[in-house]
């Protein structure tokens, strides 16, 4: 017991903590971004990748799998919030995190053994396709300056790796970028101009909503696609890291895990999330393996 908990924990804990702050970074202007698209406050999104990356390294069943707030999750609200409110959304992810906890209890992970690989390939590669046709718009209007930027990072993201692999490329090409943009003043866009962010952490409270009958129906529906997407993207995004680390995962606990994450999250002002499997291939890839990857992604993004 002990053994299998120290392995998932510090097995490489350098490696772990650097692939984390990569994550972390990355996730700040995803979770900006898909708070807009649901129609929330931008803290309602941050607030999510918080706590659902720090529970879900601690609950999850997939060591090194990353979790937040994701662009499926909040395309499935935009409705509810736009007709009820955020109180709302944050019922409708509590009562999805008891649909998910019910679903890992009965086995219903067990089905993922049946999806066909060709659709775990046009899975991958059809995101792959949205995330990077996602980005094009934030090139109109800007000057030569963010393509100069946007090549020399792609650029330190290629070469780095020749250079040494013991620092994330990503994190490298970040940091230089970053530093460059301040002590030049250069004339680019910040994360701070997607949204208003503030400096508070997220405090406890249940959504005021009724608790009656007419809630759970207006809640119910969104609930249960919220609670199935977020399973079906969460499973499938831990078979694909299995298959990347050549190990396997508790699908079961995975459940449970994406749904006492998004219970906590709820009642924390935060949206519902799942497993991203953009970020959890950057993970991976930069070296990622353990929860300590995971925690450190939810606890730097939170600092």
């Amino acid at each position: 017991m002990f053994t299998q908990w120290k392995k998932e924990w510090f097995l490489q804990p350098k490696a772990d903590l650097l692939s984390g702050i990569v994550v972390a970074l990355a996730l700040v202007p995803e979770a900006i971004a898909f708070s807009l698209i649901a129609g929330v406050n931008p803290m309602v999104g941050l607030y999510a990748s918080v706590i659902i990356a720090i529970v879900i390294s601690i609950a999850g069943g997939r060591p090194g799998m990353i979790s937040a707030a994701t662009g499926a999750m909040a395309l499935v609200v935009v409705q509810l919030v736009k007709d009820h409110g955020v109180d709302y959304l944050l019922a409708a992810g509590i009562l999805a995190g008891i649909l998910q906890i019910t679903f890992g209890f009965l086995g219903i992970a067990k089905l993922l053994r049946f999806i066909p690989r060709a659709v775990m390939v046009g899975f991958v590669n059809a995101l792959a396709i949205l995330i990077f046709s996602a980005q094009l718009p934030q090139f109109e209007g800007q000057n030569w300056i963010m393509y100069a930027m946007v090549a020399a990072s792609l650029a330190i993201i290629l070469l780095f790796p020749r250079v040494t692999k013991a620092i994330p490329a990503p994190l490298v090409a970040i940091t230089i970028m970053t530093v460059l943009t301040v002590v030049f003043s250069l004339d680019t866009r910040v994360i701070g101009d997607m949204g208003q962010i503030e400096a508070a952490l997220p405090s406890f409270f249940l959504p005021d909503v009724p608790f009656s009958l007419e809630t759970l129906q207006i809640i119910f529906p969104y609930a249960l696609s919220l609670a199935f997407v977020g399973l079906i993207e969460s499973l499938l995004t831990a078979r694909i890291v299995d298959e990347m680390t050549d190990t396997m995962s508790n699908k079961a606990m995975e459940s449970r895990g994406q749904g006492i994450a998004n219970i906590i999250a709820g009642m924390f002002g935060g949206m519902p999330g799942c497993a991203m499997i953009g970020q959890s291939v950057i993970n991976v890839t930069s070296g990622g393996r353990g929860r300590l990857s995971t925690l450190t992604a939810g606890v730097f993004l939170m600092l």
